[in-house]
């Protein structure tokens, strides 16, 4: 599965919840009890309006091993719920450990609870145990600190009294196990995402820096969730590993209707998931640092135009010199709500403010200032991932935003002496590197409605509070109507 640590990890269909704050349903009760079945994807509610799954094949599979129990009981589908956009949702966690006691096979201590020496033999203790989980909806994972490492860990402050630098505790969202074809990195902290002798290489990097294909990626990753978090002794047989992966890779999940704006995919907008299919994607589409990969043409910031056609449907906002007062508005609240969005989209390309202090971005461009945009770092088109493998510190783990339920590290630079404080080194516990320090992929934007809450670790509970963090992060300076249009926009996806 990919993107996250919890690929196949779970649970069978039984519990697939039909939004993030509904219970089971019949439906999905009957298809547990059934032979499985191959059903076309329906819409499913989010609270914002609702997504749709559509899949290149023309059904979703459920007897696919996707949704098959391994080693400990989970599936991929125990961490990879259709209607929490192929993630998990602390609400349908809440949900699931109500109904089960806290005995759903998402529910173990392997990476679940936590702490792996968590008590759970009363419900009380699960309810403790798993509080991360069920509240943020993140999955503990155990990382040491690589060998030959540039730094060392100096101190430990865990909440749960068991991360040391044999096995530091991380707390991480699941990402989709959908819209695949738009990654070039595969988890979090990119690790995944395989060397190889290839063409898919990053342009202006020496020596250069080149990956293994997507479906290699993607089977190794499936491969290690299996051994790990499901604890499938010996993994997955060649022939799982590529029919999970030929599943995932024909998802797609998109927001389809917004309470407000209604059917997203309506005079003349291409929101929904079946335009979504159609997207193109290719390593280094519209690559900010080099330019397209193949077109050779410059980085646009034009990198979304699912609405533009929405930007007369209600009377245009007032001019820079009215910002702060609310845009004009319409007797159809439908024709307003397409509006916010639309403002929303234009904001996302075109609102410029100075992005300092990236590492990944800023030292690439050897740029201590580069005037961009929010689609700078979303630079694939109608996606928002980055199209080339390059992870980012936008500083979502730095140790001012650690709260109490998160683990603190101080490491120390060997060479400088140099220290740091964070709640997760990121990509620096892969190459053992001090630069790569809290350096995390850029998540696709898509579905984003159905799969709060945000950022790595789920520190963000909503779509404003992102946009709140990124405002304050960089001063952009946004009035409360320009949070409201983008975080319209946002959920619109």
């Amino acid at each position: 599965m990919t993107g996250s640590l919890s690929g196949c990890g779970g649970s069978d269909s039984q519990q697939g919840l039909a939004g993030a704050d509904a219970p089971t349903t019949v439906k999905e009760v009957q298809r547990a009890e059934a032979t499985p079945t191959r059903e076309v994807p329906a819409p499913i509610a989010d609270g914002s309006g609702s997504i749709l799954t559509y899949s290149t094949v023309g059904y979703i599979d459920y007897g696919n091993p996707f949704f098959a129990p391994l080693g400990n009981g989970r599936a991929c589908a125990s961490c990879h719920q259709e209607g929490q956009a192929w993630s998990v949702t602390p609400a349908a966690l809440q949900a699931r450990f109500n109904a089960s006691a806290g005995s759903d096979p998402i529910f173990q201590t392997v990476d679940g609870s936590n702490s792996p020496d968590a008590v759970t033999a009363t419900l009380a203790q699960k309810q403790s145990a798993y509080s991360m989980l069920l509240t943020k909806g993140v999955i503990r994972v155990g990382l040491p600190l690589p060998a030959g490492a540039e730094f060392e860990l100096t101190q430990v402050n865990d909440p749960y009294g068991f991360a040391s630098a044999a096995q530091l505790s991380l707390f991480r969202r699941p990402l989709p196990a959908a819209n695949l074809s738009f990654e070039s990195t595969v988890m979090w902290d990119g690790r995944e995402t395989l060397a190889a002798s290839s063409n898919l290489c990053i342009k202006g990097t020496a020596p250069s820096q080149c990956f293994a294909t997507q479906n290699a990626d993607l089977g190794a990753q499936a491969n290690a969730a299996a051994e790990g978090h499901a604890q499938l002794v010996g993994g997955l047989n060649a022939t799982q590993q590529q029919s999970i992966v030929d599943f995932e890779s024909a998802l797609f999940v998109a927001q389809v209707s917004d309470n407000a704006a209604g059917n997203l995919g309506v005079n003349g907008a291409t929101g929904g998931t079946q335009n979504l299919a159609a997207v193109p994607f290719y390593f280094g589409i519209n690559d900010v640092v080099s330019g397209d990969y193949r077109s050779g043409t410059r980085f646009s910031s034009n990198v979304m135009n699912l609405f533009t056609a929405w930007q007369t449907a209600a009377p245009a906002p007032l001019p820079p010199g009215g910002r702060g007062a609310p845009p004009p508005v319409t007797a159809d609240p439908a024709a307003n709500a397409r509006a916010s969005i639309a403002r929303g989209e234009q904001l996302f390309n075109t609102r410029p403010f100075d992005i300092t202090g990236v590492a990944g971005l800023n030292d690439v461009l050897n740029q201590p200032n580069v005037r961009g945009t929010c689609s700078t770092c979303h630079d694939s088109p109608n996606a928002g991932t980055m199209s080339a493998p390059r992870l980012l510190d936008t500083g979502v783990a730095a140790a001012n935003l650690r709260t109490p339920d998160l683990p603190l590290y101080t490491l120390k630079n060997i060479a400088t002496g140099a220290m740091r404080q964070t709640t997760d080194p990121g990509r620096a516990l892969i190459t053992g590197k001090w630069s790569d320090l809290d350096k995390f992929k850029v998540p696709n934007l898509r579905g984003l409605a159905a799969r709060a809450p945000y950022f790595h670790n789920g520190s963000q509970a909503d779509l404003p509070s992102v946009i709140r963090f990124y405002d304050h992060r960089f001063q952009i300076g946004l009035s409360p109507q320009d949070v409201t249009d983008l975080a319209n926009f946002l959920r619109a996806l």
